[in-house]
C-alpha cells in the first residue's frame, strides 16, 4: 500500500440525540473524496473514537468503506489498551473492508518501550492489511521513542507512523530512523504539514482537512511541483481555523466549523459539548474569512 498524501482525520457525524448521523457520513466521505484527498482516516481522535462502543465503531467504519467504495483507501482507527482487544477488533475491521489500521498507543496504561513494541507486533502479526502506528502524547501519556519505531519499520506490516506530539524534532528523528525502510512519516499536526513534507515525511493527517480540503491538499501539491509559494501561501491559511480549536474540547469547535460549512456534524459527544455563545461567534467569524460555498 503506498502510504502517502493528504488524509483527513474525519468527524464522526451525530444527530442531536447522539447518534451516528449515517446521511451526514456519507456527505461528508463524499465531499473529501470528491475534493482528491488521497484517502480516508476514520476513528482517531477527532473522529471521537474514545467515545464510541465497539458496534459504534464497525459502524461508522462500514458506512465509510461502503461510500468510498474503492475509491480512495480507508484507514481506520483500532488502538485500545488491551492488546486482546486491539487484535479483535481489527481482524473484524479487515473483515468489513478496511484497507489499513491506524493504532495508538494504550493511554492510561504506561508500558515500557520493548512491551510497546510487543504490543504493536503481535497486534500487526495478527492481520494482513498495513499498520500505521499513531503517537499522541498530550493525550495517552506516553510517546514511542524512535528507536523503537525503527525497530517496528523492520515488521513487513508496520508501514507507517502519524506523529500528533506537535514536536518537529520528534518527527525528524523518526525520519531518520526509519530512512532505510520503506516506511511512512506523517504529520498529525496540521502547521507542521510542510514542514515536514521538506524533511522527508511522505503527507499528513489532517483535522483541517474536514473543512479545507483544498487548501490542505495545496500545501502537498505545491511541494510536489516545487510551487513553494503556493506551499507556504497554503499552509498559512491552515492557522485560522487552527486558532479555533483551542476554544473546546476536541473537537467541538471543528464539528462546528464542518457544520457551517454545510455537512450536519452535530455536536460532540457528551461530555462535551458543542460550541455555543462567544465561542460559536468566533467560529462563525473565523468561516466567514475563508468565504466558502456550502455544500
Amino acid at each position: 500500500m503506498n502510504l502517502t498524501g493528504i488524509w483527513p482525520a474525519m468527524v464522526t457525524p451525530f444527530t442531536e440525540n447522539q447518534r451516528i448521523n449515517e446521511d451526514a457520513i456519507q456527505k461528508l466521505t463524499n465531499y473529501l473524496i470528491e475534493a482528491g484527498v488521497h484517502g480516508l482516516f476514520a476513528l482517531g481522535t477527532n473522529g471521537e473514537f474514545h467515545m464510541l462502543d465497539r458496534d459504534e465503531k464497525l459502524a461508522v467504519a462500514k458506512e465509510i468503506i461502503q461510500t468510498a467504495n474503492g475509491r480512495v483507501p480507508v484507514m481506520v482507527g483500532t488502538g485500545g489498551n488491551s492488546t486482546k482487544e486491539v487484535i479483535e477488533l481489527s481482524r473484524d475491521m479487515e473483515a468489513l473492508g478496511a484497507d489499513a489500521l491506524s493504532i495508538i498507543t494504550p493511554y492510561f496504561v504506561a508500558p515500557d518501550q520493548t512491551d510497546l513494541a510487543v504490543h504493536y507486533e503481535t497486534i500487526a502479526s495478527a492481520v494482513t492489511i498495513p499498520v500505521m502506528l499513531y503517537n499522541i502524547p498530550s493525550k495517552t501519556g506516553m510517546s514511542i521513542e524512535a528507536e523503537t519505531v525503527a525497530r517496528l519499520a523492520k515488521h513487513p506490516n508496520i508501514l507507517g507512523i502519524k506523529d500528533s506530539s506537535g514536536n518537529f524534532d520528534n518527527i525528524q528523528a523518526y525520519i531518520e530512523a526509519t530512512k532505510n525502510e520503506e516506511f511512512a512519516v506523517f504529520a498529525g499536526t496540521d502547521s507542521l504539514i510542510l514542514q515536514t513534507l521538506r524533511a522527508g515525511g511522505q503527507g499528513a493527517v489532517a483535522a483541517t482537512a474536514n473543512v479545507l480540503p483544498d487548501k490542505v491538499l495545496a500545501i502537498y501539491e505545491g511541494f510536489q511541483n516545487n510551487d513553494e509559494q503556493q506551499a507556504e501561501e497554503a499552509q498559512s491559511s491552515l492557522q485560522p481555523l487552527r486558532e479555533t480549536f483551542v476554544l473546546g474540547a476536541i473537537p467541538s469547535s471543528l464539528k462546528k466549523a464542518v457544520e457551517l460549512a454545510g455537512i450536519p456534524a452535530g455536536p460532540p459527544r457528551l461530555p462535551v459539548t458543542e460550541a455555543k455563545g462567544e465561542v460559536l461567534q468566533k467560529i462563525e467569524n473565523m468561516m466567514q474569512g475563508y468565504n466558502l460555498h456550502t455544500r
